[in-house]
């Protein structure tokens, strides 16, 4: 695991962002951990979280010249990466979406820089991958070209049926029916490879098998 990652995941942890117990996904199965982006929730740590989007997007090596951040957590973490992008010297526009469109003043659904050229589309995470077909249509309607995905974590699990061993992860299904990449700051390896390590997650390895069956049960095949 790259140090970037396992201080991703380390910063999550003490954000209070990533969290271990008993959670309810949305498809119904109970995970031994539970990643809410939303409690990033005050500046320093918006701002360190911006630090990791930008670094992750260079690292990368993605050619792209703008950002787009679909609504409503994709408003946030466009703008901020946008700023730490900035700082560190590559200074590109963004633009978000509205859930509804605005019939006074500029009217419309789009708000910021007008679409252009190759454009990543920034998120928390991805479930279904509805947000990322959505951001995908508004962009190549305004002409211009989506060209990667970047998330804060990947959780690597199949999103069809429990049964359906074979089936892709959400992540996969974007890379492939959008013929793009999916950049993630870190994932689900990462996360049980930084409660493995008895230096740095020691107080969490007691979730350690349970990930672990939860990775062997719902994990997408590579």
């Amino acid at each position: 695991m790259s140090n970037l990652r396992q201080q991703f995941i380390e910063f999550s942890v003490s954000a209070g962002v990533l969290r271990f117990g008993e959670f309810k996904t949305k498809a119904g199965r109970l995970s031994p951990y539970f990643f809410n982006a939303g409690l990033f929730n005050n500046g320093s740590v918006l701002g360190k979280l911006a630090d990791f989007y930008a670094q992750t997007l260079l690292d990368s090596g993605v050619e792209f010249d703008m950002l787009f951040g679909p609504a409503y957590k994709g408003i946030t973490l466009a703008s901020a990466t946008a700023v730490s992008l900035a700082a560190k010297g590559h200074n590109v526009p963004f633009a978000f979406n509205r859930k509804e469109a605005k019939a006074h003043g500029e009217g419309g659904t789009m708000i910021g820089a007008k679409l252009e050229g190759r454009v990543v589309i920034i998120d928390d995470v991805i479930s279904a991958g509805t947000s990322v077909r959505e951001s995908v249509d508004l962009i190549r309607a305004a002409g211009a070209t989506p060209c990667a995905v970047l998330i804060a974590l990947d959780r690597m699990e199949r999103s069809g049926p429990d049964e359906a061993l074979s089936a892709r992860s959400a992540v996969q299904e974007v890379s492939l029916n959008y013929n793009m990449p999916v950049i993630s700051i870190a994932n689900l390896n990462d996360l049980f490879e930084y409660i493995s390590d008895a230096g740095t997650g020691a107080e969490l390895s007691q979730y350690k098998s349970a990930v672990e069956n939860y990775r062997n049960r719902y994990g997408a095949p590579a």
